[in-house]
């Protein structure tokens, strides 16, 4: 957030300064606005270009960038808006350098002028704003939590409780308790899986009653019959 602040004032300087020096005198007491755009690419001649195509006009492109570039906080657009400034305050030197057979530096107004001392100083500033702008910071994306499904929460707990609590008594308790033989499990020697102790038998029949043959199968001895 600093980072971002102090490199967007830099550049807010840096093209402020690239704006304004085309009002200042760039040589021999000439202005920047004197210049036409033309003339950078084709010769510098001594005609007076107007203000909307003189040397004003890629400056002020390059101040636009500058505004967008720190509302949007992009390094790029910034460190082109220099490009821009730095591009065709070099050009003008090198096509004022032909016509003059040199560039030289006056006390007298004479030579360069602080003009273009003010467009290099901006086109430096707008870089060195680009630099120290840390840039938009990405947003990371969070794990959105999923709703939790109570009614699905609560069946797995009840069906662990069931097979965790009840099915280990059952299997620990019961089956210790009603046979090692029942339900596959294997029973001591000799154990049938039905209950222990000596068969039961039939009570003896009271002498009392008569025999009936088809109603019991084993007759009574021959004294108890009737």
């Amino acid at each position: 957030m600093i980072r971002n602040v102090v490199g967007s004032v830099l550049a807010l300087a840096g093209a402020t300064a690239a704006v304004w020096s085309p009002f200042r005198a760039w040589y021999d007491g000439r202005h920047g606005r004197d210049y036409r755009i033309d003339e950078l690419f084709t010769g510098v001649t001594d005609a007076k270009a107007e203000i909307i195509g003189s040397i004003l006009l890629p400056f002020a492109f390059a101040a636009l960038l500058t505004l967008i570039g720190v509302v949007l906080r992009s390094r790029v657009l910034v460190a082109v808006a220099g490009v821009v400034v730095l591009g065709f305050t070099v050009l003008w030197m090198v096509r004022v350098g032909q016509v003059e057979d040199g560039l030289s530096v006056g006390s007298d107004g004479q030579g360069l002028g602080d003009g273009v001392a003010n467009a290099l100083g901006g086109g430096l500033l707008l870089l060195i704003g680009a630099l120290v702008m840390s840039g938009r910071t990405r947003r990371h994306a969070t794990r959105v939590d999923r709703p939790r499904d109570w009614g699905h929460d609560d069946d797995r707990g009840h069906d662990e409780g069931y097979d965790r609590g009840h099915d280990q008594g059952y299997d620990r308790g019961d089956d210790q308790g009603y046979g090692r033989g029942h339900g596959g499990h294997e029973g001591p020697a000799g154990y049938d899986g039905r209950e222990s102790g000596p068969p039961r038998s039939a009570p003896p029949p009271s002498s009392d009653v008569p025999w009936d043959p088809g109603r019991d199968e084993n007759p009574p001895p021959p004294e108890h019959r009737a």
